[in-house]
């Protein structure tokens, strides 16, 4: 893989939902945001995220910004 293409930012929404007791539809659902959108941010596979979505996520998982993402390290 290109290094262009490799992110050192891991996303934690499977723990945020999973302390939340909330599924990635509900999830959806609420932020206005596609399924397979979600999904591809929840594997660390989003390339970007506009901060309009990220507003809306920290805003209905009631999390800050650092709780949703952090830089994973060793990568």
């Amino acid at each position: 893989m290109p290094a262009e293409e490799l992110s050192s930012i891991h996303c934690h929404l499977d723990e945020l939902l999973t302390d939340r007791d909330m599924t990635l539809t509900e999830l959806s659902r609420r932020v206005g945001v596609s399924l397979v959108n979600l999904s591809v941010l929840k594997n660390d596979r989003a390339k970007a995220i506009r901060f309009s979505t990220l507003t809306a996520i920290c805003e209905v998982l009631d999390c800050e910004v650092g709780d949703l993402l952090s830089l994973a390290h060793g990568t």
